[in-house]
């Protein structure tokens, strides 16, 4: 009974010494950023084609 308590000490000790996890929270984190980075950049980049649209439209309406 002692010797399963002493190696489920020293496997507890392995886990929380572990830093495998950690590369995938950090990936996860990163690929947020640049999803969150894509849509803001997107979202003002569709307005602002929008608005050269429309000054296209425009002018060429009232040119005809």
């Amino acid at each position: 009974m002692n010797k399963t308590l002493f190696n489920f000490c020293l496997k507890l000790q392995d886990l929380t010494a572990s830093e495998t996890g950690q590369n995938l929270v950090e990936y996860a984190m990163l690929v947020a950023l640049v999803a969150f980075g894509a849509t803001a950049s997107l979202r003002t980049l569709g307005t602002g084609v929008s608005h050269v649209f429309t000054n296209i439209s425009s002018t060429l309406g009232s040119a005809s």
